[in-house]
């Protein structure tokens, strides 16, 4: 499948981990991320591996009855702003509890991470973030909403 995406489109491969990488005790992931040449389009393609238990995307395949696109990612400079437009707009999104943002705290604090956001803000938008030490990404999901055997945005 990888193929296609280099021939057609010329992309190449930007990233991979198999299911040594990312696995646990009851399911695991092979995942290839192609790049558009500029790398502003990212494509991550998914398959399962096997473990004890039924995978995420297995999981995902079941319900549709195939394979598809799981979600889209789109990139803001001002996550901030774009949250509060699109939630403004009618997008619904995902609940994060409090007790997320408690233990991101702790864990932001014990690695030494400085957001360049006001966390408050992020909780109370229900922004997540997930960080290593070459920096930190923030990201949310909406809310959706299954129609006759689709889903939609809600």
């Amino acid at each position: 499948m990888n193929d296609s995406y280099e021939n057609a489109l010329g992309f190449h491969r930007f990233w991979s981990v198999d299911d040594k990488d990312i696995c646990t005790e009851f399911s695991a992931l092979k995942s290839i991320v192609m790049a558009s040449p500029n790398e502003l389009i990212k494509m991550p393609i998914n398959e399962p591996a096997v473990g004890r238990k039924k995978s995420q995307i297995e999981e995902y395949i079941d319900f549709y009855g195939g394979a598809g696109v799981q979600h889209i990612a789109l990139r803001t400079q001002n996550i901030i702003d774009a949250v509060t437009n699109l939630r403004s707009r009618g997008i619904e999104f995902i609940t994060i509890p409090d007790t997320y943002y408690d233990a991101m705290a702790i864990k932001l604090k014990k690695a030494g991470m400085t957001l360049d956001e006001d966390f408050e803000i992020l909780k109370r938008l229900g922004i997540l973030i997930d960080f290593d030490e070459n920096g930190y990404l923030l990201q949310l999901f909406t809310k959706v909403r299954i129609t006759n055997g689709t889903a939609e945005l809600n």
